[in-house]
């Protein structure tokens, strides 16, 4: 059976800072951040690469997949609000 590793990444809206902010506790260090959730999908597999790099067993494999979960929890108006 061929090794597999699934690096799971978590983002989430800081509204007090304006950024997405992604950690991974599969990829000690992969902190990041970025204004859009698009700049922040760019840099993840960077960073990843450069952390996968330094820290060495990567076990051969041609691809490791990168799991991004994404949360932004927002407010809306309720309509029947007096």
């Amino acid at each position: 059976m061929a090794h597999t590793r699934l690096i799971v990444v978590r983002a989430a809206w800081d509204p007090d800072a304006l950024v997405w902010v992604a950690t991974s506790d599969d990829l000690p260090g992969l902190v990041t951040e970025a204004s859009t959730f698009e700049a922040l999908r760019a840099k993840v597999p960077v960073m990843a690469g450069e952390l996968l790099e330094l820290e060495g067993d990567t076990g051969g494999l041609p691809e490791i997949p990168i799991h991004l979960i994404a949360e932004h929890t927002f407010r809306i108006p309720n309509p029947r609000a007096a």
